[in-house]
């Protein structure tokens, strides 16, 4: 079977869609870090949308950790496709907006002199939560995280994604051109100034004199919301793909029809047209990422725990089920929309689409790989929605099981008896607590708020979280997740 590669001609596999622009008239206008499943069902679409007007904005991609993705798409120039699927069935489209993928770890000074190219005008991110080398709980920088350590102590060979920008923005600075802004479209509260205060606090650490502290201020940080579900790819989802294009795809993506990106217009060194190929421009993204961070993330969390919990491989399977279906408009309904400033009709809206959404069979989306890095997920989802609740005496009951289920499945061991694989910056930790208490849900959910990277000092001293947790826990620990679900949904 022919690779999907440039020398590929699109007359001949008309099942798929093709871009109606040349990529050889293409140049670079961004980088993007972390050039993962998420950003390659997202970002690039909406560029590969405009490059037919607008070619100067092309994506040179990098891989922070590993060099997977280099290695899946440079045979295939890059090109990838993009599988939309609904219970109609699969539409397949080629995207050929990324014309490059670096892999840092080896090619970490063409990455920096990249940036640090005049032509590159945005600097985007999807490292997810972790790659910010900050604090979950409080939103600053971590100073005494590995790589930040290493970056102050060796800035000219930089790791981490703070560290990589700010060497950027030294020789941008060094060389008379004006900065780059730094986009950031992780799932993040506030994710531009969020961005902008880790790097501006990495920048005063490293040194560098005072007129580069004065141009690292003078960067723009716009925030942004993304809305689009993306599942891991499979090697059945490879599969899929060969039969509808006849093309072979290393790295397919598989998404929604939906999708939705908000952005802040605050881009000084120019950006594209992104309104005009469906991208909102607006002053102040804080109200939509709030909407999508605690009603879409918190949801998916919560069922992602309660769901593996109870058996389920895939989220549409979850939802499914009565009782999760029950306590996640619940969720949505009575605890997390009056926490949110949008009209309620807006709100109601949303929430009946997530649930269409949730319950799409086609999409695959597993429980496990939502259930990753929840230490770094849960102070977004689901803690800051408690906090504002807790603040105005309200009640957290459906809030505080989400809660308790990710404390459940840290435990690494199933309903079962059989072993959970957590993916988590802290697994280890997590596990050596919950070995330490056993099957004492008191002791467990004690251990765990004592970590004060997710739980800070505050919610740890008020019985109003910790009572409704530690008896949801118990609950899960002696009766398991279906029995829980079913009696406070």
């Amino acid at each position: 079977m022919t690779r999907l590669s440039l020398a590929v001609s699109p007359v001949d596999y008309p099942e798929v869609q093709w871009g109606t622009f040349d990529r050889k008239q293409v140049t670079p206008g961004i980088v993007h870090l972390g050039i993962g499943a998420f950003h390659r069902a997202h970002m690039a679409v909406y560029v590969d949308d405009l490059l037919a007007k607008n070619p100067s904005w092309g994506i040179v991609g990098a891989s922070l950790r590993r060099p997977d993705t280099r290695d899946a798409l440079a045979p295939q120039d890059f090109l990838y496709t993009l599988a939309i699927r609904d219970a109609s069935g699969t539409k397949c489209r080629v995207i050929g907006s990324i014309l490059d993928v670096l892999d840092a770890s080896t090619q970490r000074g063409q990455l920096i002199e990249t940036m640090a190219n005049s032509a590159i005008r945005i600097v985007s991110l999807t490292v997810t939560e972790k790659g910010y080398c900050h604090d979950p709980a409080t939103g600053e920088l971590d100073e005494q995280h590995p790589d930040i350590v290493h970056d102050l102590a060796h800035p000219d060979t930089p790791v981490s994604a703070p560290g990589i920008i700010v060497k950027a923005l030294e020789l941008r600075h060094d060389r008379g051109l004006v900065p780059f802004t730094v986009m950031s479209c992780d799932n993040l509260p506030s994710n531009g100034k969020t961005a902008g205060r880790i790097v501006r606090r990495f920048a005063e650490l490293r040194g560098g004199g005072a007129d580069l502290a004065k141009y690292v201020q003078s960067v723009s940080f716009p925030s942004t919301m993304i809305d689009r579900i993306v599942p891991a790819t499979t090697d059945a989802d490879r599969e899929i793909i060969k039969k509808i294009s006849w093309l072979e795809d290393a790295w397919p993506i598989m998404t929604e029809p939906f999708t939705q990106w908000v952005i802040e217009d605050d881009f000084p060194a120019g950006r594209p047209p992104f309104d005009t190929v469906g991208a909102q421009l607006v002053e102040d993204v804080e109200p939509f990422e709030l909407m999508k961070l605690r009603m879409l993330n918190g949801s998916h969390s919560t069922m992602a725990y309660l769901g593996y919990l109870s058996g389920y491989q895939y989220v549409s399977e979850a939802i499914a089920d009565p009782g999760i279906h029950k306590l996640i408009h619940g969720l949505m309904t009575d605890e997390v929309m009056a926490t949110l400033s949008m009209p309620r009709p807006t709100l109601e809206a949303y929430r009946d689409q997530l649930l269409a959404r949730f319950a799409n069979p086609a999409l695959k989306h597993r429980t496990w790989q939502i259930a990753m890095d929840g230490t770094q997920k849960l102070p977004q989802r689901l803690l800051a929605t408690i906090r504002d609740r807790l603040e105005k005496g309200q009640s957290i009951q459906r809030l505080a099981l989400g809660v308790a289920a990710w404390m459940r499945y840290v435990t690494g061991i199933d309903e079962q008896g059989n072993p959970i694989d957590v993916k988590d910056p802290h697994a280890a930790r997590l596990r050596a607590i919950a070995d330490s208490a056993g099957r004492d849900a008191q002791k467990l959910a004690a251990g765990l708020l004592e970590v004060q990277e997710v739980f800070g000092t505050d919610l740890p001293a008020n019985p109003a979280f910790t009572e409704p947790v530690t008896n949801h826990l118990k609950s899960l620990m002696e009766k398991g997740a279906k029995v829980t679900v079913s009696s406070h949904s």
